[in-house]
């Protein structure tokens, strides 16, 4: 079915004009999820119904339904959108090439400054928490996103260990769920208190994984 643009959206360029189907597509997508990450962030979960996705992206409402199906295949797509754009921050800042403990730091570092003004870091844990405060089916959706975040941390700090970087004793397992876990739970006390000085905490997370990683 071809896509349904509502009367508030400009009309198109030339040069989006020349686009496949394909790159109408994704391009359509792409802008439902980025109207998604704003209701959510500044309305609130329950503002994002599909009409009012649609409208902030100016798009029909049926294209929502059509391109995600149901409020859970929307917030799987967001969630997969989400890590996309994690990867490529993890790439503009040459996270790979770093040694692992200094990858590790890194990677909590980055984190702890999406805290400030990301409407997407936001929106995903504003989804979480309604996700399990209302347990509704979109929870294993993001018990997937959390294991996926667990093993990339342990495999930053497995491949520290290959080099030297990293304690070849460390429970490399343990170690990357806690660091997921302390990251999460610095997100949700940004989301209850706004002022909340995420820079010290950081610090001591950095410091306490130094501590307990380093080679001796």
């Amino acid at each position: 079915m071809p896509e349904t643009k509502i009367a508030t959206r400009p009309r198109a360029t030339p040069s989006s004009s020349r686009l496949t189907q394909a790159e109408r597509r994704d391009r359509s997508e792409r802008e439902l999820l980025e109207a998604t990450i704003r209701v959510v962030s500044e309305q609130g979960v329950s503002a994002a119904t599909f009409e009012t996705i649609a409208k902030a992206a100016g798009y029909s409402r049926g294209l929502v339904t059509q391109r995600f199906g149901s409020k859970d295949g929307l917030i799987r797509a967001l969630i997969a959108y989400l890590h996309g754009w994690q990867d490529e921050v993890l790439d503009r800042d040459h996270v790979a090439d770093m040694d692992g403990l200094s990858a590790l730091c890194a990677f909590v570092s980055l984190h702890c400054q999406s805290l400030d003004g990301h409407e997407e870091a936001r929106a995903y844990f504003m989804l979480l928490a309604a996700a399990v405060a209302d347990q509704i089916d979109t929870r294993e959706a993001f018990a997937e996103s959390h294991e996926i975040e667990r093993v990339l941390i342990r495999n930053i700090i497995e491949r520290g260990q290959a080099a030297g970087d990293i304690r070849v004793d460390a429970d490399a397992d343990g170690i990357g769920l806690m660091t997921g876990c302390a990251l999460m739970g610095l997100r949700m006390q940004s989301l209850i208190d706004p002022d909340t000085k995420i820079a010290p905490i950081r610090d001591a997370l950095i410091q306490s994984l130094r501590a307990r990683l380093a080679p001796v």
